[in-house]
């Protein structure tokens, strides 16, 4: 039985909502928090300050049951970034979890696994063709876990992951109160969406169930596509926007100067080139039958409720307006 969990990235959006349901069935829960870090830890767990280093973790670890590595980088400049904390970091915390005698379960990305279309989504044995270092650093931090030895896992590789409390999908919420929403990327493309309650179950379930071998999928089987996406935002803001579809020309030209500018302020652009790239691939949709019939999860929150639920959200944490 799991009594206590160490949850890397615990004060990040999945983070907080993973702790919440762990402390509501009785798990002892440790945030490792990075240094210097001025996000809010989950309440009532115990906060231990310690950097993506074995040594520092080997000690935030010692009588931990499980350890959830949720700690990343999404959104970086340079390559080196994405090597540095996913896949070294990672290579960290697993050889801190088999020390302790702790298991881990390690949250991955559908992004190590790379675009498949809705007509042919992806299978967890085939073969990974990552389109960005983001995938890449994500699908070698997942061949760091399965080459230890003597290390307990599971792999889970969420695909775009909202909710309450998600700041990278807001952004659509604010355009569609505002009325003029943007059409971005190829419109026959499609993505495997899936709801942070889901996540947080299938995390759980990978927690208590033990190991599974190879990696897992984690999403809602119903593709989503851009206009369903928007649609779905527009009917729980209340108000019908205008859909400005954006060329991928334009959308290119754009990826290109924020690429420039952020490599002059050293700072990370909502877009650029590596974005644009996935934009203009045929999607990323996967199948979610491991999940299922391994995990015993089956995702069951749709994106029409999984939205609604979001924007009820945004408007009580002051957010959104109400319509």
């Amino acid at each position: 039985m799991i009594r206590s969990v160490a949850v890397t990235g615990a004060t990040g959006f999945i983070g907080r909502h993973v702790a919440s349901a762990l402390k509501a069935r009785d798990v002892a829960v440790t945030s490792i928090v990075r240094p210097g870090s001025r996000h809010k830890p989950p309440p009532d767990s115990t906060v231990v300050h310690a950097p993506l280093d074995a040594d520092a973790l080997r000690s935030a670890f010692a009588g931990i049951d499980a350890v959830i590595h949720l700690a990343g980088v999404v959104v970086a400049v340079d390559a080196r970034e994405y090597a540095l904390v996913n896949t070294e970091g990672t290579r960290a915390v697993a050889t801190a979890a088999r020390d302790a005698g702790a298991r881990l379960i390690h949250v991955s990305s559908l992004a190590a696994a790379g675009p498949a279309p809705a007509s042919a989504p992806h299978r967890e044995s085939d073969t990974p063709h990552p389109l960005t270092p983001y995938g890449v650093s994500k699908l070698e931090s997942e061949r760091i876990v399965d080459a230890l030895q003597g290390l307990r896992s599971v792999i889970l590789r969420p695909g775009v992951v909202y909710g309450p409390a998600d700041r990278a999908v807001f952004p659509l919420f604010q355009a569609a109160s505002r009325g003029l929403m943007p059409l971005v990327g190829r419109e026959d493309a499609a993505y495997t969406f899936v709801h942070v309650d889901d996540v947080v179950r299938s995390i759980v379930a990978a927690v208590e169930r033990g190991d599974v071998s190879g990696p897992v999928f984690v999403g809602h089987p119903v593709p989503v596509t851009p206009r369903h996406l928007l649609e779905a935002i527009q009917l729980a803001v209340g108000r019908r926007s205008r859909m400005l579809r954006v060329p991928m020309p334009v959308t290119y030209a754009v990826a290109l100067a924020a690429e420039a500018a952020g490599r002059i302020t050293r700072r990370p652009m909502p877009i650029n080139l590596w974005r644009y790239r996935e934009m203009a691939a045929e999607g990323f949709v996967c199948r979610v039958d491991r999940l299922r019939d391994e995990l015993g999860v089956a995702p069951s929150v749709g994106l029409k409720e999984g939205i609604a639920q979001t924007a009820a959200w945004y408007r009580m944490a002051g957010w959104l307006r109400s319509a």
